[in-house]
């Protein structure tokens, strides 16, 4: 099956205690959709200026990821600059430039009408709302957002969340958008507005899924996954939008989905994070085979007794 991601493509420059990389590729979509490529067809919307050439290019084209959606506009492409010191967790930004991504209106291709699983990354709640109403025959949509929108467009944000299916965000952005500061009464206030699953990232420390009541199936017990130690981390950059393209990937690589499928997605979300971060911006996504995806899920099993 394929999957849409409507998001940013864009050019980073990242620091980190293992070093200093200018001009990687990044962006939200870029992470997703290699991440996801391991497991379905994927399908990108999103805009790059003049500076966005035939090397980037070919970083999708490798992939088989169609970038038809992939606007081209006079200006430079989104830039940020981030640092991380010790705490891996969290980045400094240097700078933003939303450059051509200031303007952004997605346009969804006619030939991706057919599009069986979409997914809305971290743009502004309106667009993401209006992406989602012309996709209205996906099978699936996951959803991405931040405390940006969270602080500034919450009403929107409320509308968009009645139309998702499965909402990724953090621990942070879960009680900031609930007004809670226990995460189980966040996460039931989060999926009354809407979604019928909540994953919620804890980082360097795995993920928990919950469900609505009846939703996926029968059961309402919140599953954790728990993250695979990493010997050392070079740039977390993505590592989120890698964990929802693995997540998101797999579940458009399955027939059927219940409970079961979605705790399993956890895992290879948790896996094609884990290798993002072993080296800088997309290097480590773009030089995988579904073989070594295998056998890291595989320690996972080892580790949680997973079935």
């Amino acid at each position: 099956m394929s999957i849409l991601v409507v998001g940013s493509v864009a050019f980073d420059d990242v620091t980190s205690p293992s070093g200093s990389m200018k001009n990687i590729l990044g962006g939200a979509a870029t992470y997703f959709s290699l991440a996801a490529s391991y497991f379905t067809k994927v399908r990108v919307v999103a805009v790059v200026g003049e500076d966005f050439g035939p090397e980037q290019e070919q970083v999708f084209h490798q992939h088989d990821i169609d970038i038809r959606g992939l606007e081209r506009a006079k200006g430079k492409t989104f830039r940020w600059g981030g640092s991380y010191t010790d705490n891996l967790n969290e980045a400094k930004t240097n700078f933003t430039d939303l450059n051509v991504f200031e303007t952004f209106q997605p346009r969804i291709p006619a030939e991706y009408a057919d599009t069986d699983f979409l997914f809305l990354a971290n743009i502004q709640p309106t667009l993401q709302a209006d992406v989602r109403r012309k996709m209205n025959r996906v099978r699936l949509t996951g959803c991405d957002t931040m405390n940006y929108w969270i602080k500034g467009a919450l009403e929107e944000l409320k509308e968009t969340l009645k139309l998702v299916d499965v909402l990724l965000i953090n621990d942070t952005e879960a009680k900031m958008l609930a007004g809670e500061t226990n995460l189980p009464r966040a996460a039931n206030k989060v999926l009354a507005m809407g979604p019928q699953a909540l994953v919620i990232k804890h980082g360097e420390y795995g993920a928990t899924i919950f469900f609505r009541e009846g939703a996926f199936g029968i059961g309402r017990h919140p599953f954790r996954a728990p993250a695979l130690p990493i010997e050392e981390v070079k740039d977390p950059t993505g590592a989120g939008d890698s964990f929802a393209g693995g997540f998101m990937g797999y579940l458009a690589s399955q027939e059927e989905l219940n409970r079961e499928v979605l705790k399993r997605a956890l895992f290879y979300g948790g896996v094609m994070g884990s290798f993002a971060v072993e080296r800088f911006g997309t290097e480590r996504l773009q030089a995988l085979t579904r073989e070594q995806i295998e056998e890291r899920f595989q320690i996972f099993r080892e580790l949680t007794h997973l079935d």
